[in-house]
Parts: C-alpha cells; sequence; structure tokens
C-alpha cells in the first residue's frame, strides 16, 4: 500500500506541477526536475529508486512513438542526410570526449569513464520534443533537432553495450563486433517497427470503432518495443520507426471522429507520462548521492565539466555542418545562429538514464562493478543541468537568434490555407450544381457556410496590413462568444430534457457530443 501511495502521490505533484508550468509558460520538463529535486532533499520523504524496467518498458514506449508519430514525412526527407551524421558522428565525438575528461577529471577507471561517455552521447527525443513543443522554430530546423535525437539513440545503445561489456568483463574493445551489434540493433529495430506498423495499418482500416481504435493505438508502442527487445534488436528504433511510418498515414487509417478521440487520450497518457518521468529525476539524484562513497564527494564538479565537454563538443561538430549545409543551399552568407540554437536544444534526459540503469551492477567474477553508483550520479547530475539550465533559457536563445517564427507569419498562413479550403469547396459545389443531383436548398445553405469562410480568410489577410483587421478580429470574438454562450444554453436545455425523462441517455450523448464538436472548433478558429 505504500508503494501505491507514493505512486498515487507522484502523479499528482507532477500533475500540478506540469500544469502551473503551462500557465506560466515554463518549459514543463524544467520545472518537474527542480520539484523533484526539492521534494526529495525534504525531510521524511521516501527513498526513491528507478528500476531500468520502469523507464524501459512502461515510460518510453508511448513517449517515443507519441514523438515520432508527429513527425512530419516532408520535412524529414529534406534533413535526412543531416540527421544520419549526427545519429552517427556526433555520437561517437560526444562518447570518446566525454570518457577522455571522465577518466582524467574523475576517479572513475577508463572502462567506466567509456560507459558514462556512451551512456551520454545521445540526446533525448523525450526531453527534445516536450521543450520544443511551445518554440516557434522554422519546420526543418525543428525536425532536425527531433529527428537526430529519435535516431542517435541505436548508436548510443551500442556504444553503451560495448562499454558495458568491456567493464564487466575486463576486456578489450571489439570493434568488429560492435560494428556488427549496430547494424543488427537499428537494422532489425527497424524490419521489426516497420513490420508492426504494417499490420497495424490493416487492422485499423478494418476498424471504425473508436474504443476498439484507442487500444490498437495505446498497445502498438508497446508491442514494437517488446518485440524488437525479444529478438535481441532495438526496442527503441523499432518504437520510433512504427510511429514514423504510422504518423505519416494517420489520417488515411481512421475518421474525424475516432482522430479526436485518439489524439484526446493519447494527449492525456503523454502529458502523465512526462510529468512523472521528469519528476523521477530530480526525486531520484538525492538517494544516488547517498549511495556515493567519500572519495567521490566532488561529483558536482564532475558533473559540470561533463556538461560543459558535451556542449562544447555539439557547438564544435554542428557549427561547420552548419556552414557545409548552408553554403549548399545557397547562402552567400552563413548564420552562425543556427549551430547555436541546435546545440542549446541538444538536451539529455529519460534515455541516458534507461541507459545508465541498464549497466550491470557486479562484474563476471561476481564483485561489484566499482564506479557504477558514481556513472548513476553523473548521468542523473548531467541530465538535471542540461534540463534546467537549457531547458529554462531555450526560449530565450530562440527568440535572441531571430529563427522564431512571428506569429503573424504563422496566421497568415493559416488564413491563406482556409482561403484555398474554401475556395475549393466551392468550385466542388458549383460541379454539383451543374449536374443537378443535389436540392438547391441545400447548395445554397452549403455556399452561404462556405462563402462566410471564405470573406473570413480574406478579411484576416487584409486585416494585417489595414486598420480594418483589428475591427473584423473583434467581430470574430464576439462572434465566438455569442455561439459559446449559446451552446451554454444549449447544453443547459438538452440536460433539462433529459432530466425530464424527454429524451433517452444515448439521444442526449450524441447531441451532446455534437454541442463539444462544435464548441472545440470555435475555440481551434
Amino acid at each position: 500500500m505504500r508503494g501505491v501511495g507514493t505512486v498515487l502521490a507522484l502523479v499528482v505533484l507532477a500533475t500540478v506541477v506540469a500544469t502551473f508550468a503551462r500557465r506560466w509558460r515554463i518549459p514543463a520538463p524544467s520545472l518537474l526536475v527542480v520539484a523533484g529535486l526539492a521534494v526529495a532533499l525534504l525531510p521524511g520523504t521516501p527513498r526513491i529508486e528507478i528500476g531500468p524496467e520502469i523507464i524501459g518498458l512502461v515510460v518510453l514506449p508511448p513517449l517515443l512513438y507519441a514523438s515520432a508519430e508527429d513527425m512530419p514525412w516532408r520535412e524529414l526527407r529534406a534533413v535526412w542526410q543531416p540527421v544520419g551524421i549526427l545519429a552517427i558522428g556526433l555520437v561517437l565525438a560526444s562518447a570518446a570526449a566525454v570518457g577522455a575528461v571522465a577518466a582524467l577529471v574523475t576517479p572513475l577507471s577508463w572502462q567506466m569513464a567509456f560507459v558514462l561517455g556512451a551512456v551520454l552521447a545521445s540526446t533525448d527525443p523525450v526531453a527534445v520534443t516536450a521543450l520544443g513543443r511551445r518554440l516557434a522554430l522554422p519546420p526543418r530546423v525543428q525536425v532536425l533537432v527531433q529527428a537526430e535525437s529519435l535516431f542517435n539513440d541505436a548508436t548510443s545503445l551500442v556504444l553503451v553495450r560495448v562499454a558495458a561489456g568491456i567493464a564487466v568483463a575486463s576486456a578489450a574493445a571489439d570493434w568488429g563486433a560492435a560494428g556488427g551489434g549496430f547494424l543488427v540493433l537499428a537494422g532489425g529495430g527497424t524490419v521489426i517497427g516497420a513490420a508492426v506498423a504494417g499490420v497495424v495499418a490493416l487492422i485499423r482500416r478494418r476498424t471504425e470503432d473508436p474504443v476498439l481504435e484507442t487500444v490498437i493505438a495505446l498497445v502498438t508502442p508497446y508491442a514494437a518495443y517488446l518485440l524488437a527487445e525479444v529478438s535481441h534488436t532495438s526496442g527503441v528504433t523499432s518504437c520510433v520507426v512504427a510511429g514514423v511510418v504510422l504518423g505519416g498515414r494517420g489520417e488515411k487509417l481512421t475518421n474525424a471522429r475516432v482522430r479526436l478521440q485518439l489524439h484526446a487520450v493519447y494527449g492525456t497518457v503523454v502529458f502523465l507520462l512526462e510529468s512523472v518521468v521528469f519528476s523521477l529525476i530530480g526525486l531520484a539524484l538525492p538517494a544516488q548521492v547517498r549511495a556515493l562513497g567519500d572519495g567521490d564527494r566532488a561529483w558536482p564538479l564532475y558533473a559540470l565539466a561533463v556538461a560543459a565537454t558535451l556542449i562544447a563538443v555539439r557547438m564544435l561538430w554542428l557549427a561547420p555542418l552548419s556552414a557545409v549545409v548552408q553554403r549548399k543551399g545557397g547562402l552567400a552568407r552563413v548564420n552562425w545562429r543556427v549551430p547555436m540554437v541546435l546545440t542549446w536544444a541538444g538536451t539529455r534526459g529519460v534515455m541516458p538514464l534507461a541507459a545508465a540503469l541498464s549497466v550491470p551492477e557486479v562484474m563476471k567474477d561476481g564483485t561489484p562493478l566499482a564506479g557504477r553508483p558514481l556513472v548513476l550520479v553523473l548521468t542523473t547530475s548531467v541530465v538535471v543541468v542540461t534540463l534546467v539550465v537549457q531547458g529554462f533559457t531555450l526560449a530565450s536563445v530562440v527568440r535572441r537568434s531571430g529563427m522564431a517564427l512571428e506569429p503573424a507569419h504563422t496566421a497568415r498562413e493559416e488564413a491563406e490555407a482556409r482561403s484555398r479550403l474554401a475556395h475549393a469547396g466551392l468550385v466542388r459545389l458549383e460541379e454539383l450544381a451543374e449536374l443537378e443531383v443535389v436540392p438547391e436548398v441545400v447548395l445554397d445553405r452549403l455556399r452561404r457556410g462556405l462563402t462566410a469562410r471564405l470573406d473570413d480568410a480574406r478579411d484576416r489577410l487584409a486585416g494585417h496590413n489595414g486598420s480594418d483587421g483589428a475591427a473584423t478580429e473583434s467581430a470574430d470574438r464576439v462572434y465566438r462568444q455569442l455561439r459559446r454562450d449559446l451552446i451554454a444554453v444549449e447544453t443547459a436545455e438538452l440536460q433539462h430534457l433529459y432530466d425530464g425523462h424527454a429524451i433517452s441517455d444515448t439521444t442526449r450523448r450524441r447531441l451532446q457530443r455534437g454541442l463539444d464538436l462544435e464548441e472545440a472548433r470555435l475555440a481551434d478558429v
């Protein structure tokens, strides 16, 4: 019962903190880590220990899948070359640099320093997605950062397995086996993820039950992850591939009603899991520190040295790569603010912690693996440093770089799209009118609605350059507010009819859903 109570208290704490983070426009992961650390330092707080199965099996699959499902195919195809370079080259460079620094400045042996470098070599997709969700970055830059964090984990996991094997067996590195292991992990995970996505797509095409669709969507990431892990390939890669494939075909698999429900359910699941896991990172650090020996008390300095090394290597790697990409794109003058934003967006998070927890506790001869507690502390503390320092300042860095998309640009793009959609609908209506297959009264009703949308879109576009825009926007706000008030009146009357036994519960639910959908559309306008 105590364990259940701790979990419930953690969920409540994480939800409250994440809610305030959204209200205050503060990055939720950063505030959650700080809150977890503050709670862990309070007297009487139970000791929190994170098992690798909790993160690897319960938390990671749905979060990875959700991040991958939002990956747009068009932008991903445009940045696949730099993503490949970063996912392999930068991971290897980061692991080597961190290993060298850790071997020089910490008490770790060179084997355990290599383990630490491999653990921290890759950026974290969960943290990157959560931090970048509210940033108005250009689409290709946003996709580059997210895709790198999703696809560099296979390289990092291979390095962790090689490094852990060296530390446990006290043997030399077998780089030939490491290369083969990378192909098996990444290639096998890709094949299994694509196969799972294909099977799920076939099932979802033949399913229209919203409840069944929701269950399938929730089970898919776990199926992809477990099948890959059982096959001794990369569950992370399998989950990411399944999410990317299904995300690019989502509109062809379900109808609008199911998509609305899936979006709501998955949004809730992701919110809860992200809130809990980032709180756990802060809660776990004090317990890990207490497990250290007396010779490891300088761990804060070690953590700062490792974090600085990661940032420096990332900048040194991204600066020339960004220059080459911009030159190929035809830019006469290289923009050095791009690598700065990309560097600062490369945070660590859940994946490095899961990798560190997977390192064996004992060597082959049965003796405890020396240095493992310090590796755990340094991994968690570096994660905390990057989430807090980079997380709290990332929005400011993006604003100062001048790369953030202006709200006016986004609003104009949306208005132009609304205008094109309304125009396409009107063209189709005229085609139907010429065929005389639809009653004129129906055509007139549809035509009035589309014309109103077209006029509104044109007014929005004109409003960005003239004084009429404020009046149009004000009138639009008044209309939406009045319609919301009317919906509230209709909702009350619907409840009155139900309470008076004038309608059945089925009818009440159907009509209430229609009112809810209309209110949701008004909120999205």
